[in-house]
Formats: structure tokens, C-alpha cells, sequence
């Protein structure tokens, strides 16, 4: 167990992340998702006092509360604003030779949910923003407002697995007829009158598939997914280990598939590893977590 606890942030899995990454001393290790450090604490306290992380955050907002955080392990750390399916280029940029560990959180950070304001969180009355680098072209809003009935319909389906994804791009269609949809509160109107009570989730709130499928399509989540499992054990060290941790079926389907058809990995966790009662009750937040962890087998050619 360890005993870096971030203040008034809880990263899920914290304990079994440092299980399966193992920091050692002097290590070289990628934290692909760096968020507001809470996972990045906790490697350089057990790879120290030589240990060194890259940081990569596509949210510069969030990166800046991470430097604070962190400033006490500066000496050690390279923060990149970037997003993580640059990770072999910036380890090549630095001249790094090989790394001993990565690590890609998924979730979103309880920064962007409670505080940055750009409508990732349906429980909230917000711009339809959601873009986690300000940089980019496109937002939620613009989508919405832009793409066919056809085009929303697909998006939803296949980025969130809603059933009712027609329905609900249908009253999308009906609704910006009348204005342009800007808020989140307008979205989640919406998704309510679509979806019929009778057949709303028990578990979670009916607007959570379609902010899901919207947050995934304007920060093009899938595709850098697919870049960093592709490249990443091309910048590991033989015994390197590979962790990531998704929170829903789409990413987990494409780590799984991913680190099972990669010759050169050995994967460590059979079934995903899950948080426990006691965690899910601190933070209910990280009930839908899935930790899948590999590692570079020296016996295997990468070639």
C-alpha cells in the first residue's frame, strides 16, 4: 500500500496502478494522462529519488494545477502539454532511449467535471464545450448544431451505445429549429423527453451515454487510443509495464484486443482489475473503472 494521497483529489485505482507499474528507483516513466497529478505523486515518490516522469496533459488548465502540485519533484519531471498519442514522439524529442513504464488514465478528471466549466458534466448548466484542449477547432456545441440527424444518430450510437440515439438526435433536430443549442442543461432536456421513463438506466443519469459519445467524438478519443496501443511497446524496456485504465466498453474492448494480439506483450491481469467497495464508496466516481496491465517480454522480438 502507499501513502501518496493527493489532497482533494482521489485517483482511481491508485493502489493497484502502483501494484502493476511497479515504480523502482531511477526509473523512466510515461504518465500519459497527467490530470492534476495525482497518479504522477505517487510514481515519483516510488521511483525516487532518481526516478523521472514525463507528464502529458492535453488540458493546459488542468497541467498547471498539476506543476503546482507536483513543484516539489520539478527537478524530475518533463511536462508536455500534449495529448498522449504523442507520447512516442515527445520520447524521442527528449532522447530517451526506452521507458520502464506507461500509464493512460481515461477518466476524466474531477477538475473537469466540478471546475473547468466546459459542460462535461450533465449535472451542471454549462457551455457545450467540451473540448480538453482549448486548441482545438471543434466543440460539442458545433457538432450538435452542425451534423445531420443521420450523422448524430450514428454518433451517438456508436460512441455511446444509446439505444435511443435516433430519438435523441431527432429532438436535437426539433430543438435547434428553434435556436441553437449552447447548454447542457438544453441537451439534457432533450435526452429526458426522448428516452421514455420506463426505459431510462437505473444506474446512471439517461444524458450519460450522449455526453459520453459527444465528449469521445470532439476530443477524437478512440483514434488517439488506437495510436498510443499501437506505439507504445515500441518505446518500452524489456520487463517494461503497460497500464491503462479505461471506464467504459469501447476503450476497454480496444486495450484488450490491443494487448492480446501484441506478440511482444505479456499481460499481467487476466480479467480487468476493478475498485473496491471501500473505493467506489469514497469515490462513486470510479465504480465504472477497468485497469488492464501488460508488460514487455524480453523473450519476444519486437519485429
Amino acid at each position: 500500500m502507499i501513502n501518496v494521497i493527493p489532497e482533494g483529489h482521489s485517483p482511481v485505482l491508485l493502489n493497484e496502478v502502483f501494484e502493476y507499474l511497479a515504480p523502482r528507483r531511477g526509473g523512466v516513466y510515461a504518465d500519459c494522462t497527467l490530470g492534476i497529478g495525482g497518479h504522477g505523486e505517487a510514481i515519483l515518490a516510488g521511483s525516487g529519488p532518481d526516478g523521472r516522469l514525463i507528464g502529458l496533459e492535453w488540458d493546459k488548465d488542468a497541467l498547471a494545477l498539476a506543476q503546482k502540485r507536483l513543484f516539489p519533484y520539478n527537478d524530475r519531471i518533463w511536462y508536455q502539454h500534449r495529448n498522449f498519442a504523442d507520447l512516442k514522439e515527445v520520447v524521442q524529442e527528449l532522447g530517451i532511449a526506452q521507458l520502464d513504464g506507461i500509464l493512460i488514465d481515461l477518466g476524466l478528471s474531477s477538475y473537469q467535471l466540478d471546475v473547468s466549466g466546459r459542460g462535461f458534466s450533465f449535472q451542471k448548466d454549462e457551455p457545450l464545450d467540451m473540448r480538453m484542449d482549448k486548441r482545438e477547432p471543434v466543440s460539442a456545441a458545433d457538432l450538435i448544431n452542425s451534423l445531420s440527424e443521420t450523422e448524430l444518430g450514428d454518433l451517438i450510437f456508436y460512441y455511446g451505445e444509446e439505444r435511443f440515439s435516433r430519438r435523441i438526435a431527432r429532438g436535437i433536430l426539433f430543438e435547434r429549429n428553434q435556436g441553437d443549442i449552447q447548454t447542457t442543461r438544453q441537451l439534457v432536456k432533450i435526452i429526458e423527453r426522448a428516452i421514455p421513463v420506463r426505459y431510462r438506466p437505473r444506474k446512471i443519469h439517461p444524458a450519460t451515454k450522449t455526453f459520453q459519445a459527444l465528449r469521445i467524438a470532439v476530443n477524437h478519443e478512440l483514434e488517439n487510443l488506437e495510436k498510443v496501443l499501437r506505439e507504445g511497446t515500441e518505446i518500452l524496456k524489456p520487463g517494461g509495464r503497460f497500464c491503462i485504465i479505461s471506464f467504459h466498453s469501447l476503450e476497454d474492448r480496444l486495450v484488450k484486443r490491443a494487448f492480446s494480439e501484441n506478440r511482444v506483450l505479456k499481460i499481467l491481469t487476466k480479467k480487468p482489475v476493478r475498485p473496491g467497495e471501500d473505493e467506489i464508496n469514497a469515490n462513486p466516481r470510479a465504480r465504472s473503472a477497468r485497469l488492464r496491465a501488460a508488460a514487455f517480454d524480453a523473450g519476444q522480438s519486437k519485429e
